[in-house]
């Protein structure tokens, strides 16, 4: 009875030479293929510890912890300024498989900050956004978003404070009008208040107040 034979199966030359060049503990510089490179711990060929990687394309560089080839703990992210090339901080705090992940502060550009929880890479949890018109959002963040119980600080000191949904004014919430000396307590939907009672707060020590105080509501009992 005739035997067929199939050939056997091979693996690709370079698992092997990888096996050969098991990169393990500290390591100087390695070099991908594109050019990008990093230096530090490795286990088991994939980068784990501390390390250093270099990104070819973006010159952008990465300083901190790596669990079995992702970031993982604590580092920062950093990226050349394109007019000076001087290196600054992007992100400074805790990563989570190769997320921001734990507290953090991030740096945008027009000097723009957050500072305060991430999760899977987007602002979720508490935190203070430092935005580039003077306000100040802090309180609850959910995608990326304001979402829960959080203040708005404007850069003249009037303020907002109450509920938020997707980014917008949603729920029970007061709004200080400060320069004016009068205070709005109500309910907002999508950013638009829809129904409260608009009283004076403060209008004595107010830099701009209105002409005339509001009159205040007499009910009369039968």
């Amino acid at each position: 009875m005739p035997v067929v034979k199939y050939p056997r199966a091979t693996e690709p030359l370079w698992h092997e030479w990888d096996r050969k060049a098991l990169k393990r503990g500290l390591r100087h510089t390695v070099y991908a293929v594109n050019g990008d490179q990093y230096t530090g711990e490795w286990l088991d060929n994939l980068k784990h510890g501390k390390g250093i990687q270099l990104w070819k394309r973006t010159r952008a560089i990465y300083s901190g912890d790596w669990k079995f080839g992702k970031r993982d703990g604590y580092g920062s992210y950093s990226i050349p300024d394109p007019v000076t090339k001087e290196y600054k901080k992007v992100y400074t705090g805790w990563w989570k498989n190769d997320k921001k992940c734990g507290y953090g502060e991030t740096f945008y550009s027009g000097g723009e900050r957050y500072e305060g929880e991430w999760s899977e890479g987007l602002r979720s949890g508490w935190g203070r956004m430092y935005y580039w018109n003077g306000s100040i959002y802090e309180g609850q963040w959910l995608r990326d978003q304001p979402h829960g119980q959080g203040m708005l600080r404007l850069s003249n000191e009037n303020r907002y404070e109450g509920g938020w949904k997707d980014g917008k004014k949603h729920g029970p919430g007061k709004f200080y009008y400060l320069d004016k000396g009068q205070l709005f307590e109500g309910i907002w939907a999508a950013d638009i208040p829809k129904c409260g009672i608009l009283i004076d707060f403060g209008r004595d020590e107010a830099p701009a107040p209105t002409e005339y105080p509001i009159p205040k509501v007499i009910v009369k009992r039968p």
